[in-house]
């Protein structure tokens, strides 16, 4: 199916799985959706699978978008607990999108339905919200850790069945080009028809390096790994190193299963020059988690980072907080550095990127999809470095063989059910600019100026001599309203640096 009938049928109103290989544009499809659809005055709810994925479409996961967390099933009393913004969100949501879906449990998409069914009252899928899937089940499939509840892929799950998704199947290939070697690589592998010509062109780019001047991602599939370069990466940077130890609170076992998924490291250690990632989202949209920068000097006084991001954008790197919540108790909470080291990152972590040139090693390929998905991050073979392979990383999910047949089969259907909006979608340029109704809001530098008329240091980096003030008096008993008062800041932001300095227990 070509990319404008797929939108087409998006813009209909039909919820639909949009699918294909790596680098058929389903991102972009989606992009394009979004435009058009918040142009029409939708709400539009943008989540993924992982907090990395969702910055591909400025969005969050669809974990916190429908509040369940790391739960494995709904608690009793669940809509009683949830947050009133949370349930508004759900409630106003016309359409949901949920990219790389091939990585969702099918008992988590059968949760997410029953969150939306409880909260908007309508017992049909997903409360009446338009759903679109994005993803290709010959990636990286779920997760099952020990001691958690296990699940496949989301065609297996209830609400799959009675949803009934379009089929939207992406065939063109945008990122490796027509007759390049990894192309027919990668198309083979998915047909599980990989021959012997393609494992030895493959490992031929095992005995090609790279040239010395080439500053390449390495992708590596266990993190162990990629701890170990980044670590000898930073030893090369002249400096000193400064270190960021997080902060816990709440017992072990929580903080244990808190930290699983946080990346921030429990121990950030950073020099001048370090290559860095943000692995969480800026309130303030300075940057977003997965955001590449490099550090270019450290705050006086609070020796905390400043990091240029590829974005343009230069910021203190202050600490930020995540929760574990349990209806409204919180049961564990972790504070750090929202960064970690980017010379390296895993195969898992690089789903959905496109990369001009890599070096990937996958000797210690552990599960079916794991190579696909790391040698389709390349735009061709000759910019492929590859450290090694083992026979897993060429290996592909029987089981995602048997789902692609069956969606390949649906898609035609579809395309024939569909047939009458291709006309539509031949006349509709997909990539014009859209016309905005004129703002009558304020610049965020009249924001800025207009605040700091009662806050004269807002959004301003705090100075050592400020944060000596606000710790001396906040111990002598001086309180949020008259600090915010006496130091010319918004009493938000007095509260963040106090939780900041004596731990969110202490300030309330």
């Amino acid at each position: 199916m070509n990319q404008g009938l797929a939108l087409e049928i998006l813009l209909s109103g039909e919820s639909a799985l949009l699918t294909g290989p790596a680098g058929t544009g389903k991102t972009f499809v989606l992009n394009q959706f979004v435009r058009l659809s918040k142009a029409e005055g939708k709400h539009v709810s943008i989540t993924a699978t992982t907090g990395l994925a969702a910055t591909h479409l400025g969005g969050t996961t669809i974990h916190a978008w429908a509040g369940i967390g790391v739960n494995d099933s709904l608690p009793n009393n669940f809509l009683d607990h949830m947050a009133k913004g949370r349930r508004e969100i759900i409630e106003k949501t016309d359409i949901l999108i949920i990219d790389e879906i091939s990585m969702l449990h099918d008992f988590r998409l059968d949760m997410i339905d029953e969150v939306c069914r409880l909260v908007r009252r309508k017992d049909e899928p997903f409360g009446g919200i338009q759903l679109v899937m994005s993803g290709d089940f010959f990636q990286l499939p779920p997760v099952n850790r020990n001691n958690t509840r296990a699940g496949g892929f989301v065609v297996n799950s209830q609400v799959w069945r009675e949803l009934d998704p379009t089929i939207l199947y992406m065939d063109q290939q945008f990122r490796q080009a027509e007759g390049d070697d990894l192309l027919e690589i990668l198309t083979h592998m998915r047909a599980g028809d990989l021959r012997r010509r393609h494992a030895e062109k493959l490992l031929e780019r095992a005995d090609v390096a790279p040239p010395e001047d080439v500053v390449l991602t390495e992708l590596h599939t266990v993190n162990i790994d990629v701890d170990r370069i980044n670590e000898v990466q930073l030893q090369k940077l002249p400096g000193d190193e400064v270190m960021y130890t997080q902060a816990t609170t709440g017992s072990a076992n929580y903080v244990e299963n808190l930290q699983r998924s946080v990346l921030a490291p429990g121990v950030l250690t950073l020099k001048e020059g370090a290559l860095v990632m943000a692995v969480k989202n800026d309130t303030n949209r300075r940057y977003a988690n997965g955001s590449i920068g490099k550090v270019v000097a450290f705050e006086a006084g609070s020796d905390y980072p400043i990091v240029e991001f590829l974005n343009g954008k230069t910021v203190t790197m202050m600490p930020d907080t995540w929760e574990l919540r349990d209806g409204d108790k919180k049961r564990a909470s972790i504070s750090q550095i929202p960064l970690r080291l980017a010379w390296a990152i895993t195969v898992h972590k690089s789903q959905g990127m496109t990369l001009d040139a890599a070096r990937i090693d996958l000797r210690k390929a552990f599960v079916e999809g794991m190579g696909y998905v790391a040698l389709s991050r390349v735009k061709s073979l000759s910019n492929l470095y590859l450290t090694g392979i083992n026979r897993t990383a060429l290996q592909i999910s029987s089981e995602a063989q048997e789902i692609d047949g069956t969606l390949r089969s649906n898609a035609k259907a579809a395309a024939q059910r569909f047939a009458h909006l291709q006309k539509k979608a031949d006349s509709r340029d997909i990539k014009a600019p859209i016309k905005k109704k004129a703002s009558s809001g304020k610049g965020w530098s009249e924001k800025i100026a207009k605040m700091r008329e009662e806050y004269p240091k807002a959004y301003m980096p705090w100075e050592a001599d400020d944060d000596e003030v606000l710790k001396r008096e906040f111990q002598n008993g001086l309180d949020i309203k008259g600090l915010s008062h006496k130091l010319g800041r918004h009493e938000g932001s007095i509260k963040m640096r106090l939780q900041k300095h004596f731990g969110e227990d202490v300030v309330q």
